[in-house]
Formats: structure tokens, C-alpha cells, sequence
């Protein structure tokens, strides 16, 4: 079976990714992540088939022992005229009591926060791997950029070495 550029083969189950949010990364420290399932409605479930996912700008949050996702796009199914909701809805995440219990603690503390990382399917049901994260300061935004250019030029190099011996 042929993979496109978007699947990924993890632990036995198929990962087909959706959407990332590669500015977490950049903008956030990541201290822990986990993985949540998605209550959706049948049109955003085809939508989300078809890849029209979007995370820039997503978060959760943690409402009455509840995990919500917020601001997270799922484009409108062609398909589906009437049945279709607000775009950018809030939607509920499943995650067990005791791991929210976890997470309403940690996010009490001051300067944390829920980023959703990525949007993908595991098994047949669309997951979002969520980060517990906490907001970088400009000079660690600066540090990361050096250690990423550092990490290229040795890359380069290396690279260049190989095609010259």
C-alpha cells in the first residue's frame, strides 16, 4: 500500500495527520502533551477526511471538569448543505477525569496554558495531541532560531564533506 506525504505508521495503529501546528513549537515550551479525542459532528468528520483542518491560533481550555477546544478551524463539507456548523466552533475533547483533574492543577499555576500541536486520525477516530505549555520570552524565541541555523550549517557541512571525499 502507497502513503502519501501526510501518513505516518506509529505503534501498530495508522496515523494519518491532518493538520500541525508548527508555531507552538516556536512560540511555547512544551512540558508534556496528551492525547484527546474529538467529539465532532458527521460533516466536520468528512471534512477533516478531506484535510480542511486548521490549528494557527487554537487553544484549550478547561470549562465546569470539561476540555474544550477553541478557535480550532474545520472547514465547512461541500456536501452537507444544512447540516453544517460554525466553522470554528467550540468542540469538547474526550480525555479521562483523572488526567483534566491533572490538567486543571497544572493550569492554576501561573504562565501555562493548552496548545493543541496536531489534528490526526488514529484508528479510524480523529485525535489532537495536546501540549501543556508555557509562553517562551523573546531571547528564548531568539535561542531556538541560533541552535535551528546552528544545527543547518553543520548539516551543510556535513553535507558538503560527503560530496567531496
Amino acid at each position: 500500500m502507497a502513503k502519501s506525504s501526510g501518513e505516518e505508521k506509529k505503534a501498530g495503529a495508522e496515523l494519518v495527520r491532518i493538520a500541525t501546528n508548527r508555531r507552538a513549537r516556536y512560540e511555547y515550551e512544551i512540558l508534556d502533551t496528551f492525547e484527546a479525542g474529538l467529539a465532532l459532528r458527521g460533516p466536520e468528520v468528512k471534512s477533516l477526511r478531506q484535510g480542511k483542518g486548521n490549528l494557527n491560533g487554537a487553544f484549550a481550555i478547561v470549562r465546569r471538569g470539561e476540555v474544550w477546544l477553541i478557535a480550532c478551524q474545520i472547514a465547512h463539507y461541500a456536501q452537507a448543505s444544512r447540516e453544517n456548523s460554525d466553522p470554528l466552533r467550540e468542540r469538547k475533547l474526550l480525555m479521562h477525569k483523572s488526567e483534566i483533574a491533572r490538567l486543571e492543577g497544572k493550569l492554576g499555576e501561573r504562565g501555562f496554558t493548552l496548545v493543541p500541536l496536531s489534528l490526526y486520525f488514529k484508528a479510524g477516530r480523529a485525535k489532537v495531541e495536546l501540549a501543556l505549555a508555557r509562553g517562551k520570552k523573546t531571547y528564548d524565541k531568539r535561542e531556538t532560531i541560533k541552535q535551528r541555523e546552528d544545527k543547518r550549517s553543520v548539516d551543510r557541512a556535513m553535507s558538503n564533506a560527503r560530496k567531496r571525499g
